[in-house]
C-alpha cells in the first residue's frame, strides 16, 4: 500500500548558518553602531536568546532574522515567535524556540483535516510524524496539496513516499 510521511524537520546546521549571517549583517549595519545587540544560538535545546537596547531593534532583528533564514531555505514558521520580549534592566530580551518534530496536538489537527478532506485514505500518529497511507498515490498527492491550504503555523515536509 502506498504510503508518506509527515514530518516538521530542521536542519540545526542551516539554522546556525543562517544566525550567523544575522550577527554578521546585525554588526555591519549603521544604526546598530554601538547598540547592545546578543543573539545566541543553543543548539542543545533549539532556543535562541535575542537581546538589544530597545523593543524597535530587537524587531528589526528578527525581521533579519526571517529574511535571512528564508534565503538559506528555512521557512519561518521554523521560528515560535509567540514568546513576548521583556525588559531586563537596560536591555529587552526575547526567547525564540525553534520548532522541530511534530507536536502531539499538531499531529492530532493534521489527522483532523485529513479525515475531514473526505479523501480515502488512512492517517496514523508515530511519535512526531504523521503517515498516511492509501491505496492509491493519486490520493496520497491529494493529501499533499490540501495540507498546503491548511494554516497550522508549520513548516510542514513530506518523505518517505512508498508506492
Amino acid at each position: 500500500m502506498p504510503s508518506f510521511d509527515i514530518v516538521s524537520k530542521v536542519d540545526v546546521q542551516t539554522v546556525d548558518n543562517a544566525i550567523n549571517t544575522v550577527k554578521k549583517e546585525v554588526t555591519n549595519r549603521f544604526d546598530f553602531k554601538g547598540a547592545h545587540v546578543v543573539i545566541e544560538l543553543n543548539k542543545k535545546d533549539l532556543t535562541l536568546a535575542l537581546e538589544s537596547g530597545s523593543d524597535m531593534q530587537l524587531n528589526q532583528i528578527i525581521d533579519v532574522l526571517i529574511s535571512r533564514s528564508m534565503k538559506q531555505g528555512l521557512p519561518p514558521e521554523v521560528f515560535d515567535l509567540s514568546k513576548e520580549a521583556y525588559p531586563s534592566g537596560k536591555v529587552v530580551k526575547k526567547d525564540v524556540t525553534i520548532r522541530n518534530g511534530i507536536k502531539q496536538e499538531d499531529a492530532k489537527k493534521i489527522v483532523k483535516n485529513i479525515k475531514d478532506s473526505g479523501l480515502k485514505v488512512q492517517a496514523a500518529i508515530m511519535d512526531d510524524i504523521v503517515r498516511v497511507t492509501g491505496k492509491k498515490i493519486d490520493d496520497l498527492q491529494d493529501v499533499i496539496q490540501a495540507s498546503k491550504s491548511w494554516n497550522l503555523g508549520l513548516a510542514l515536509q513530506f518523505v518517505n513516499m512508498k508506492s
